[in-house]
């Protein structure tokens, strides 16, 4: 069962490790749209994840996997804020939501603060609580998209928590490539596609990971590549940060500033969707899913890992 599913990320992942969903929630309609567009064959249920009732839906109980790419909570420099923040209930209620479900492991994604961060340790403290109560221990790490072939330099918060006849039988997965792939090597075929003449030298230039996409909030306005920061950053691969582009660069495409801008189906390769993920809605609302999707390599990867130990006693 997965949560917050959110654009698919995780959930193609573990699909990718052999997990077969019979159950994925989330409370935006387009985030759903996207899932049965892809899957038509998963059941897909729209509602607030603190609304959800398990008994009314028995076909999770038992389930092998509960997973959660639920949404940041708050950085450490703002985590002291009043404890009713959204991000945090959703996260205490996917905690919650195994006393229901009981699953055999429980798989959490967020900011790589709620691992260690001081400002995060009342909640590490409910964590721990609820569900070690429950039987389980709990393992939390840090993991970089970037080490599983992943394009973007994207740290991420894990927790996995076990039954406790399995948690021996697991470890956290080890990088899946040797060497990170750059952008240029990403993006250079796709920046190629409609003729551009300058597309093999932008790309020899574009050495480096891509910065860690972010998908805004739904209150912000439209589509851009983040920060001030984060847009230096792009600046120095000669990339317009400030917005997304409709198409890739034409044969009329001007070299002479240097600056080119994404498109929403590039950032989704910067996440490592395949080609053939569908994101549903207008550009804002699908660059939004995409930036706050978790990458299925890494998905990928967890599931593995977790597959393995469930295969123990």
């Amino acid at each position: 069962m997965d949560v917050c599913a959110g654009a698919g990320g995780l959930a193609l992942g573990l699909e990718q490790a052999g997990f077969d969903p019979v159950l994925l929630l989330d409370n935006k309609t387009v985030a759903c749209e996207t899932l049965r567009l892809n899957r038509p064959e998963w059941h897909v249920l729209e509602m607030d994840l603190r609304e959800f009732d398990p008994a009314e839906h028995p076909q999770t109980y038992d389930v092998d996997l509960l997973s959660a790419g639920l949404p940041r909570v708050k950085s450490s420099a703002t985590a002291a804020r009043a404890e009713t923040d959204e991000e945090k209930r959703l996260l205490e209620a996917a905690v919650l939501l195994a006393h229901g479900v009981q699953p055999r492991a429980l798989l959490i994604e967020n900011v790589p603060g709620l691992v260690d961060s001081d400002a995060f340790e009342p909640l590490r403290a409910f964590v721990h609580e609820e569900l070690e109560h429950l039987g389980y221990r709990l393992s939390w790490f840090v993991l970089n998209a970037a080490d599983f072939g992943v394009p973007q330099d994207r740290k991420q918060g894990v927790l996995v928590a076990l039954k406790a006849p399995y948690f021996d039988l697991f470890r956290p997965p080890a990088p899946t490539v040797e060497e990170h792939v750059s952008v240029g090597t990403a993006l250079g075929k796709s920046m190629a596609q409609r003729g551009w003449a300058g597309a093999d030298a932008w790309a020899a230039q574009a050495l480096s990971v891509a910065p860690t996409l972010v998908g805004g909030s739904d209150n912000r306005g439209g589509a851009d590549l983040g920060p001030t920061g984060t847009k230096k950053a792009w600046a120095r691969m000669g990339v317009n940060g400030g917005s997304l582009a409709d198409e890739v660069p034409g044969p009329d495409q001007d070299d002479a500033s240097g600056m080119i801008r994404l498109t929403v189906p590039q950032t989704a390769l910067l996440q490592s969707f395949p080609t053939d993920w569908h994101v549903a809605g207008k550009k804002t609302l699908r660059y939004r899913q995409i930036g706050h999707a978790s990458p299925p390599p890494v998905g990928k990867a967890l599931g593995e890992a977790i597959a393995e130990a469930l295969g123990g006693p």
